[in-house]
């Protein structure tokens, strides 16, 4: 079967090679020169499966109205008069109960932890060097209050089989030496042996070769321009370059996905959530991050690559906007200040801001649509990088007919019908 698949970050670009895998012909569009050069090009690095949880979650109405006022808060809001931001926020707010939040999570886990084996099983197979580190993550808590809400968080990773340690400050320095010089900022952690780091860029560029190796066709600096389609199939995918036929489409355009699929009449309560990075020399190894490091209290990530470290945080609600804004490049360099001071040069660091494709309840939307021949692997939020893999092999086995590894309920765009 011949199949397209619309875009060609991480997530685009391992539904190509799965779908390869599986034995179609496969033709990826990117309007960019390169794979990964737009949302996976320089996110937080983390391949966090145990880390996978919904923002829609108890009491965070009450924390964002509080982050609205101080200075270094992890979520900002620019006043919009955009019903789509309305529309996106209200759903959110609904997922915010207890109830909902189990079963998002529990979700996000059921993917998150079978990406883990993808992942593993990809490495093993082809010749990957992606400065890629198997030495966990490290959610670090300054508040007794924090220790107290990560309770919830333990209860479904235990049901969900995830393996993590509760520790106390003596543990966190063991398991990142530097944090000794500022462990009087901290009361205690959680860390998820399992997690990953990487660079995702890196990742997606040696694919790609193998990816191309293997037969599938790329086709750079092209545009998807209009979907057309008769009774309830996809006929062709307009582009600025021509018309592309295929016999099944794969949309995975994150943020841009619901711009798309709008002129099919399926609508995707996707945001386009905004966060930053910077990344910086290591400066002295031994005051650096051994893997990934994340404080709870700024929402903010730092991973150590092989002689970089990669910083990562905030949420801004700014609809498609690209610009650089100084305060929350404030935000993610006070925050590795802080907590490894001597670790990195952060006055050479390079920043770079990103659109995350994030849907109310934190799951991704992967599998069927309405249309026969038109599926979906988007919505990822943070999460692309870790959920690449897992979400890509259930694609390939839904688009196949093919019985899938995974439950797929409750993945897919009909969750949210009405």
């Amino acid at each position: 079967m011949e199949v397209i698949v619309l875009g060609s970050g991480v997530v685009g670009l391992t539904s190509a090679w799965y779908l390869k895998q599986a034995g179609h012909d496969v033709t990826v569009v990117e309007r960019q020169p390169r794979s990964a050069e737009e949302t996976s090009f320089a996110n937080a690095g983390q391949i966090s499966y145990g880390y996978s949880s919904p923002w829609a979650a108890p009491g965070i109405p009450l924390k964002a109205m509080k982050w609205l006022t101080q200075k270094h808060a992890p979520l900002k809001i620019k006043p919009s008069a955009s019903p789509e931001l309305y529309a996106w926020a209200t759903k959110m707010l609904a997922n915010c109960t207890n109830d909902r939040y189990q079963v998002n999570k529990a979700r996000m886990l059921r993917i998150a932890n079978y990406s883990r084996e993808c992942l593993a099983d990809l490495r093993q197979q082809q010749p990957l060097n992606y400065e890629g580190r198997q030495q966990g993550t490290l959610q670090v808590f300054r508040t007794e209050a924090q220790l107290e809400a990560v309770a919830k968080d333990i209860e479904v990773l235990a049901a969900s089989g995830t393996r993590y340690e509760q520790l106390d400050v003596a543990g966190c320095i063991a398991a990142e030496p530097a944090l000794a010089r500022v462990k009087e900022k901290l009361v205690g952690g959680l860390r998820l042996p399992d997690d990953e780091t990487g660079d995702c860029y890196l990742f997606c560029q040696q694919l790609t070769q193998l990816a191309e190796q293997a037969g599938v066709r790329f086709l750079f600096d092209t545009s998807v321009e209009q979907l057309n389609y008769q009774g309830n199939t996809l006929a062709s995918v307009k582009t600025n370059k021509g018309e592309l036929r295929a016999d099944a489409y794969v949309v995975a355009m994150g943020s841009y996905t619901p711009q798309l699929l709008s002129q099919v009449g399926i609508q995707l309560p996707i945001y386009p959530v905004k966060g930053y990075s910077l990344t910086m020399p290591v400066a002295d190894a031994a005051a650096a991050p051994v893997s990934t490091v994340m404080d709870e209290t700024y929402k903010v990530a730092m991973t150590r690559f092989d002689d970089r470290i990669r910083v990562a945080g905030t949420a801004e609600l700014a609809g498609f906007d690209f610009s650089l804004a100084k305060k929350r490049k404030e935000t993610i360099s006070m925050v590795i200040r802080d907590l490894f001071p001597e670790g990195g040069k952060v006055e050479l660091a390079e920043y770079w801001t990103g659109l995350r494709p994030m849907t109310p309840d934190g799951t991704p939307i992967v599998g069927k649509t309405p249309i026969r021949n038109l599926f979906t692997n988007t919505g990822h939020g943070t999460l692309g990088w870790t959920m690449a893999c897992g979400s890509a092999k259930l694609l390939a086995d839904v688009v196949s007919e093919q019985a899938t590894d995974i439950d797929p309920s409750g993945l897919d765009v009909y969750r949210y019908a009405s």
